[in-house]
């Protein structure tokens, strides 16, 4: 039997994103532009509670890493890709070629842009930091939500030095 699915809405100042995990882990982060629409939250859970705790922090500047307990779905190469995307630093940022060496798969980097594409976990894992060699890329999100989220990780990179 599987675990029930339960949505957390939050508002952030790149828009409203949706959380959506079981009692023990977050699955999936949907982007304003990509989010279902919630009818009813569902009783606090816990995992939710903590993703959407640590997102404030992060938007309001205390926070530049997650450890939220995550529960991704997706094949084995896109977990790898996905986890090398956590390693990025915050307010750095690599090319779908860097990626793709990470990996392990130099050549394979419009395989490794889409595993980056179909992450689940926007912003928790950093796809937003993956840029292409001859300017921005795409996101899920938008191009105006990763260069917000870029410009924020500048600007308070910044102010931590």
């Amino acid at each position: 039997m599987t675990a029930p699915t339960h949505y957390l809405s939050l508002d952030t100042p790149i828009g409203q994103l949706v959380l959506e995990g079981t009692d023990e882990a977050l699955s999936r982060v949907h982007l304003a532009n990509r989010a279902p629409r919630v009818e009813s939250e569902t009783h606090p859970v816990a995992a939710l509670d903590l993703a959407a705790s640590q997102l404030r922090e992060y938007f309001e500047g205390s926070r530049t890493t997650f450890d939220v307990p995550l529960a991704p779905r997706g094949t084995a190469f896109q977990v790898d890709v996905w986890r090398q995307l956590s390693l990025i630093p915050y307010g750095e940022t690599i090319t779908y070629a860097q990626l793709a060496q990470r990996v392990g798969r130099p050549r394979a980097y419009r395989a490794v842009g889409q595993a980056n594409g179909r992450n689940p976990l926007a912003i928790i894992v950093p796809c937003h930091r993956v840029v292409a060699s001859d300017g921005l890329g795409g996101y899920a999100g938008g191009i105006d939500t990763k260069t917000a989220l870029l410009e924020h990780e500048a600007k308070l990179g910044r102010t931590r030095s």
